[in-house]
């Protein structure tokens, strides 16, 4: 089989101006049905120099097998995004916590987890809750000021993930910015609108993981931890740099995976869910009739729009997956969206069913490392949506087409315009 989807039997799901019309749910479906462990090329594309090509892994029970195996499918080997790295920066990337293998891993997931007490995590609720109140709240405001329409995403979820970023890391607000800056420039790399503007000397994009394009964030990390010791607050960051445990380079690196996996996990999964609702009108009048149980709500339209689309791992030794034979050394690639809408697990997968349980989606990963900001996760779009029923008991609308983020990596909308009936 392996010749034959060598020579491009199967559909394509790598190319991320593809994602920028829409997540290929046929593709997967067609992959999922008769190849799902399948062959992709890695042409050129946008600039990036072409790769040696991937296995792209479709349904559910294979995904959780790769993501819960790193003894076989490795994070560390060639770290975690389809595109290799410059072997230069690898061991530059390896110092991150989610391109690590047990037990190197497990050490630091250790050391982070410790920053979140139960005391934390409580003053972190209720500022969540009053931050999606007033943010609604603005939104309704400018739709009854203007056309009857807010683009959410500006108005809303970007605001709300990133200041809710800067409340549980003790980032001074004045900051945020910053925050959204370095953001856009890690996860929008492929995307034209938010890649860096200037290329590398070989003309070829900047690679947002290389350490000279990390190097304000980390100085920055560090001045912001020099402070924390002075002046200890109660946030995480002030946890992490008394953390004695925690090297400098290793304080860095949770900084840049908790600044951008802390927010793009929201800022992607928020507005996702509110273009769900907007499509799905009965499901939105179930939600705010108490009919659909918010917790189950907020994992069915993760299950339907997951934050992280891919995640790619490096076989240790030859392997066999789904009767494909796998050669050690080659890429290896997890598809949530897919896994998350196989028929074999999810009855009517494409069915928006708000009380759906059991719903083992895949959108925080499984297994080794499964998402350490889940829970928080889960409580931020809690109270956005439930603070959305309240004050908008009415459907909102889809104003205009959504604008999504050219990337095979984030499922992340740029744009979003929502009619929001205020009568």
């Amino acid at each position: 089989m392996r010749a034959e989807v060598r020579r491009g039997a199967v559909p394509d799901v790598f190319d991320p101006r593809r994602y920028a019309r829409g997540v290929p749910y046929g593709r997967y479906r067609l992959l999922r049905d008769h190849c799902p462990v399948a062959w992709q090329d890695e042409p050129e594309v946008l600039g990036w120099p072409a790769g040696p090509g991937f296995w792209a892994v479709t349904r559910h029970a294979d995904v959780v097998r790769v993501l819960k195996d790193s003894a076989t499918y490795s994070s560390y080997l060639g770290a975690t995004q389809i595109r290799d790295p410059d072997p230069a920066d690898l061991p530059f990337i390896r110092r991150m916590m989610l391109n690590q293998d047990p037990p190197h891993h497990l050490r630091l997931r250790r050391l982070v987890s410790r920053a979140f007490t139960p005391g934390r995590v409580a003053r972190f609720r209720e500022a969540v809750r009053e931050r999606a109140r007033f943010l609604v709240a603005g939104a309704l405001a400018q739709a009854r000021a203007g056309d009857g329409t807010c683009d959410v995403v500006a108005r809303v979820t970007d605001e709300y993930a990133l200041l809710n970023l800067t409340d549980l890391l003790g980032v001074p607000p004045t900051d945020r910015g910053l925050l959204l800056h370095w953001t856009r420039r890690v996860i929008g790399y492929q995307d034209p609108d938010e890649a860096a503007d200037t290329p590398t000397a070989s003309g070829r994009p900047v690679d947002p993981r290389s350490p000279s394009a990390l190097a304000d964030m980390f100085g920055y990390a560090r001045e912001l931890a020099a402070h924390k010791r002075r002046h200890p607050g109660e946030d995480v960051l002030t946890a992490l740099a008394a953390d004695a445990e925690l090297t400098v380079r290793e304080l860095e690196m949770f900084f840049f995976l908790l600044v951008v996996a802390g927010n793009d996990t929201v800022r992607s999964a928020a507005p996702g869910g509110l273009l769900l609702l907007a499509r799905h009108p009965d499901a939105y009048r179930k939600l705010c009739d108490g009919e659909a149980p918010l917790g189950t709500a907020v994992d069915e339209l993760l299950r339907r729009h997951p934050p992280v689309l891919s995640f790619r791992r490096t076989a240790t030794h030859d392997t066999t997956l789904a009767g494909t034979r796998i050669r050690a050394g080659e890429k290896v690639v997890v598809l949530h969206a897919s896994a998350n809408h196989d028929e074999r697990v999810f009855p009517h997968p494409y069915r928006l069913d708000l009380t759906r349980s059991p719903n083992p989606h895949v959108s925080f990963g499984d297994g080794p490392h499964v998402c350490l900001g889940a829970h928080f996760a889960r409580l931020q779009l809690a109270a956005l949506y439930d603070e959305f029923r309240t004050a908008l008991p009415a459907p909102p609308r889809l104003a205009e087409p959504p604008r999504r983020l050219t990337s095979n990596f984030i499922n992340g909308l740029k744009a979003l315009r929502l009619e929001l009936p205020t009568g």
